[in-house]
């Protein structure tokens, strides 16, 4: 299979839509339809910072999908935020959500700032603003925004506080809120969770007993440190982990909560003495059975796809493994488990949490538990019989699912 050297993270999911669309059979005209996202909303969001500055920030709602169910999809912070990235991680939730068969559509939204230089104050403005600016387009049965890079459960919580204001209380229209305002048991540990059940599966068809694996965790932010906690707490090994700073390694397996305490004390795992410091590349290069990229996307390409020397790749984060890595990856005998069903964990627990808020029934933390493992395990099961029975990547039967799915419920709803 041939594909450009790299592509933008666009392309890339364009790319395997377009291979889906072909394995299906799907017409020209539905494939334009659903390949061009619904709506894109660009705003402007004036704060105004503690030293007096009016500053302008740039934010994005991106809505690829809906003939599945309302928007669904997180909101990043981040310098790199922009309209390329938002538009690649839009699409890539409506498949997500289709795989694991949650009623949503896809959607994304970001603003190009860095939370870690404001302070409390500015950033509850800048979301405040952002909310108010997209308030408009987003709701509990339209658009529902959740927590992603640079985010987290107070943001929901401002989201929530300033939809209000023009909507009245309505605790569904943001997921990922805390717990006090309507949120759900789980789902802070919901996506690394959903990773360690998809390894536990994945090991099963490998035949290596979980207390035999060795992972390496690249990223220990949310996902990599709940990833971690739970494959460690299912007996597995994990020898390695980093952050932006860089990683630690031992082979003997890494002793987690004294890592956890030292990230506390510290802020990063670089510098942790319970092992060897290793740079970012070096963790993707160790040998271990299961290599887990958990930090942003891009990590492995094809500079340095031809170094893993893993059994498997996990893809934790979005878009980890561009095309042409899996390329080389996939002559290697390295399959890679896509994104788009390894790290559904986050928003199948946010569709838990918004069915509570609708029926102002909440539940318990072990019937969240044992619901995410029912549908994360029945999709991973989904995704392994269809590329065994097609002699496909497990990509590309995830695709195939998803993208046969949305196709189906949009030709029931009829064409324009």
């Amino acid at each position: 299979m041939t594909v450009p050297a790299e592509m933008t993270p666009f392309e890339a999911v364009t790319h395997y839509f377009d291979q889906a669309c072909d394995r299906l059979g799907v017409k020209d005209e539905v494939r334009a339809l659903i390949c061009t996202p619904d709506r894109e909303v660009r705003v402007e969001i004036p704060v105004r910072m503690d030293d007096g500055r009016l500053e302008v920030f740039i934010g994005y709602r991106i809505q690829h999908n809906g003939s599945r169910g309302p928007y669904k999809g997180g909101i990043r912070y981040h310098p790199e935020a922009n309209d390329e990235e938002v538009r690649a991680l839009a699409a890539l939730m409506t498949w997500k959500t289709a795989l694991v068969s949650i009623p949503f559509g896809g959607a994304k939204g970001g603003v190009t700032c860095d939370p870690r230089t404001m302070s409390s104050r500015e950033l509850q403005a800048l979301t405040r603003r952002f909310t108010r600016s997209i308030s408009n387009i987003i709701g509990v049965n339209r658009d529902i925004p959740a927590p992603d890079v640079g985010t987290n459960s107070q943001t929901m919580a401002w989201m929530m506080s300033a939809y209000a204001e023009e909507h009245g209380y309505t605790p569904g229209v943001v997921t990922g809120k805390p717990l006090e305002l309507g949120g759900s048991p789980g789902r802070e540990q919901a996506t690394g969770r959903g990773v360690s059940l998809i390894v536990k599966e994945a090991a099963r068809d490998c035949g290596i007993p979980m207390e035999e694996t060795v992972t390496a965790i690249q990223g220990f932010g949310n996902v990599g440190s709940w990833t971690a906690h739970f494959l460690s707490q299912g007996g597995c090994k994990v020898i390695a982990v980093s952050d932006v700073n860089g990683g630690v390694r031992n082979g003997g397996g890494l002793d987690l909560d004294r890592l956890q305490t030292h990230l506390e004390n510290t802020g990063t795992v670089y510098g942790f003495p319970g092992g060897d410091a290793i740079t970012n590349e070096e963790l993707l290069g160790l040998e271990c059975d299961f290599l887990v990229p958990a930090a942003l996307g891009g990590a492995i390409h094809s500079d340095n796809a031809s170094k893993i020397k893993a059994r498997v790749v996990v893809e934790a984060a979005n878009n980890p493994v561009t095309p042409s890595a899996e390329n080389i990856l996939n002559e290697r005998g390295i399959p890679c488990l896509p994104d788009l069903l390894v790290n559904a964990g986050g928003v199948t627990v946010s569709y838990f949490e918004w069915a509570q808020n609708i029926q102002r029934f909440p539940w318990d933390l072990d019937q969240v538990n044992e619901s995410l493992e029912q549908i994360m395990v029945r999709a991973y099961r989904d995704v392994s019989a269809k590329a065994k029975e097609e002699e496909i990547r497990y990509r590309d039967a995830a695709f195939a699912i998803a993208v046969g799915r949305v196709v189906r419920a949009l030709e029931l709803q009829g064409l324009p």
